[in-house]
């Protein structure tokens, strides 16, 4: 009891909210940044610890981005609503779909490109980029599904350092993860990896985490902290990505 109080009163916040976020429309795209990218600057929010991108994109469809290179970043895609189709320099070519997630480590070097193929719908997705923890490895690529594995209630992992687990490796000790929560839940959240924070995004609903309430598309970033509890205010789902600091 007594470390569990000590533990909240050391734990640091840095709070975003959704309207607050940089905001770019070139028509095909419509793009919400996290973090200061591309024409989008902002001195005090250039990244949290690993964690340099997270961008919520909308794209047009049968558009999307020509090829063009990236190199020494993890790239996390996950779509949320429609499809992106992947095709980059190592050769591998594919659709990703609502529920999948993918993950390239740019190590070396690589070139790709990723386009909504659907005629009738936009696709809607997060990109994030994380500082990887090794330069210049062999470029990597996976992807998975978890649509089977997603059940109401839980928090399921993402991504993960630990190359033997079910989720997608990263190169970091980072971990993503995600779920979708009824109202009036309690959640805890233990930090993985020590020395970690967590940057909480809240996709959908309202829930309180120590204190402070976020609604949709709202932040959260805590560190300083071995655990974190939330509180669900309304039916929710809530991405936590946990990145060294």
């Amino acid at each position: 009891m007594f470390k569990h109080i000590l533990n909240n009163i050391d734990m640091k916040k840095i709070f975003h909210p959704a309207d607050k976020r940089g905001y770019n429309d070139i028509g095909w795209l419509k793009a919400k940044f996290s973090f200061s990218f591309g024409p989008y600057y902002d001195p005090e929010k250039i990244h949290f610890g690993a964690l340099r991108v997270l961008n919520d994109d909308i794209i047009g469809r049968g558009r999307g981005f020509g090829a063009h290179p990236h190199d020494n970043m993890e790239i996390i895609t996950i779509v949320l609503d429609g499809a992106l189709e992947h095709k980059d320099s190592m050769g591998n070519v594919g659709i990703i779909k609502a529920g999948e997630v993918q993950v390239m480590s740019a190590g070396t070097g690589i070139t790709h490109s990723e386009y909504n193929p659907l005629r009738d719908k936009d696709t809607s997705s997060l990109q994030i980029w994380v500082f990887p923890k090794e330069q210049n490895i062999k470029p990597r690529y996976d992807q998975k599904s978890f649509t089977d594995a997603l059940k109401l209630n839980e928090l399921i992992t993402l991504v993960s350092p630990d190359r033997h687990s079910e989720a997608l490796w990263i190169n970091q000790d980072a971990t993503f993860s995600m779920g979708e929560f009824e109202a009036e839940k309690r959640i805890k959240y233990d930090i993985k990896t020590l020395g970690n924070g967590a940057y909480f995004f809240l996709l959908e609903g309202s829930v309180e985490i120590d204190g402070t309430t976020l609604n949709k598309r709202d932040a959260l970033g805590v560190y300083d902290t071995s655990s974190v509890t939330i509180e669900t205010v309304a039916h929710s789902r809530l991405l936590i990505l946990e990145v060294p600091m």
